[in-house]
């Protein structure tokens, strides 16, 4: 999934990326990783993270940002495609948002951005969590 190459922002232009940018706000994106972050599971957890510290570099252009804010936006809202409490299924939709996003940041996405994600990981899911990342990303 990594590489050098940023994607062509060409492929920006039929993603409507403020759709949910104006629902993002920082305070919203804590208190849903807080208070879902065991529903959610470490994976989306990781993820998220991710894009709200690549979001935060200086390095990060201007349109990856509001794709970035939008996938987090639509995260945060409470009532999407699919419902965040419905088992199993409940964030497969946030997912793909986040996954898009991904996409969209992965070039942007430092060692320091991951190590950050980790380490919040770590706060919310315990270090052996945290670990199993370290793991599974050694493996790649």
């Amino acid at each position: 999934m990594h590489s050098d190459k940023p994607i062509e922002p060409e492929i920006l232009d039929d993603i409507d990326m403020g759709s949910h940018e104006k629902e993002y706000s920082e305070e919203g994106f804590w208190k849903k990783l807080k208070g879902y972050a065991a529903k959610a599971g470490v994976s989306l957890v990781y993820k998220a993270l991710q894009l709200y510290y690549v979001a935060q570099s200086p390095n990060c252009p201007k349109r990856v940002k509001m794709g970035i804010y939008s996938a987090l936006g639509y995260f945060i809202l409470p009532v999407d495609a699919i419902p965040d409490f419905i088992p199993l299924t409940g964030y497969t939709d946030d997912l793909a948002a986040i996954a898009m996003a991904l996409l969209l940041a992965q070039v942007y996405i430092t060692d320091d951005i991951r190590a950050r994600a980790k380490a919040k990981v770590a706060d919310f899911f315990g270090e052996a969590q945290a670990a199993k990342l370290r793991d599974a990303a050694s493996s790649e």
